[in-house]
């Protein structure tokens, strides 16, 4: 075992809880002396201990001249905890492998300076990349203060997300359905715009069979046309939040306002994605799925306002001049305009076919 195979086990660990600690990062620890593992531990959830406190638990006295491989960079302020470390100083851990380092300006940098001031040899960098891959969503939050935002759609070979009548379900298999939850998971909140609600009446909540998280339901409603007795609404299985204009009488907000929905109002004449985005930035999400219609998605293109795309794609062909696809709205006009995309990856999930598409810079 060397640096890398102890990195990754802290890797694993981190990536275990990615969904779940937010608006934390995920982090993995792992403490070796003398050729073992004698403590490791993840942060799995915000407010509690963070993975360097996990893994010191179970290290006790062992933590002494010990080893301490870390995905992120150990914090040095007080938070809703005590400073990392500090807490690696006063157990005297004789090094630190640090995988990258946290461009939280709290951080920067000021928890590796802390140790080394502290007598601790610190090298930073291994597996840097995926480290930071583990850290997309929360590194460009940090750095934006806006959500990391993917775009989710299902379509037939023929660019389809329903035919001609609205009939959509079900265009994949029960595979390509199931890696959706896990995105749901993954990200603090869910988006769609008022017309799916109406026109499916979704749950938006994540279906996993081992369990998982519900993202917040955010519903895009300039005009408050969410059904009352949408389930959305009515189901309290997670949280609604509908962001409208501030236009709406007293009376038409508290009757969504009684059913536990939050409202963010947007001071304009109409909602922009930069807006919205920038408004949910204040509220602390992080990250969003959008899994709206093609009018929402086109909003979200025109605006350039996405970090990834992931379409799910099915041997079916449904023809249709009128049938909808998964982009809406006024479309560019010229293909020299066209947002280009680089395919991140491209696997098979049983019959379907799944991409993950990530903006290139036009050079």
């Amino acid at each position: 075992m060397n640096d890398l195979d102890y990195m990754r086990i802290a890797l694993n660990l981190a990536q275990s809880v990615k969904g779940q600690t937010s608006p934390n990062p995920p982090v993995g620890s792992v403490i070796v002396k003398d050729g073992r593992i004698v403590g490791m531990g993840a942060h799995l959830k915000a407010g509690e201990g963070h993975a360097e406190v996990q893994a010191i638990k179970m290290a006790g006295t062992h933590a002494e001249n010990s080893t301490v491989y870390v995905t992120l960079e150990p914090c040095s302020h007080f938070g809703k905890t005590p400073p990392c470390a500090n807490l690696l100083i006063d157990h005297h851990v004789k090094r630190v492998v640090i995988a990258t380092k946290d461009p939280n300006p709290l951080v920067g940098g000021k928890g590796i300076e802390r140790l080394r001031r502290a007598g601790i040899d610190v090298e930073v960098g291994i597996l840097e990349k995926e480290a930071n891959e583990l850290y997309d969503m929360f590194f460009y939050y940090i750095s934006t203060k806006k959500p990391y935002v993917t775009l989710k759609t299902a379509t037939t070979l023929d660019g389809k997300t329903a035919t001609v009548s609205g009939s959509s379900k079900w265009i994949t298999g029960s595979e390509a359905r199931e890696d959706v939850h896990k995105y749901r998971h993954l990200h603090d909140a869910i988006l769609v715009g008022v017309n799916t609600v109406i026109a499916d009446n979704p749950s938006l909540t994540t279906r996993l069979q081992a369990g998982g998280l519900h993202p917040i339901r955010i519903i895009l409603d300039h005009h408050l046309r969410t059904p009352l007795d949408a389930k959305v609404v009515t189901d309290q299985i997670a949280e609604t939040w509908i962001v409208t204009l501030s236009n709406h009488s007293d009376e038409k907000k508290q009757a969504y306002i009684n059913q536990g929905v939050k409202l963010i109002e947007l001071e304009s004449e109409k909602i922009t994605i930069t807006d919205l985005l920038s408004k949910l930035g204040e509220h602390a999400i992080t990250s969003i799925l959008v899994e709206g219609g093609s009018e929402v998605n086109g909003s979200f293109l025109m605006e350039k306002a996405f970090n990834q795309v992931v379409t799910y794609i099915a041997p079916k062909l449904v023809g249709g001049r009128e049938a909808p696809g998964f982009i809406g709205g006024e479309g560019i006009i010229n293909m020299s305009d066209a947002h280009p995309l680089t395919f991140k990856s491209i696997t098979q999930l049983g019959q379907d076919i799944k991409i993950i598409s990530v903006p290139i810079e036009k050079g």
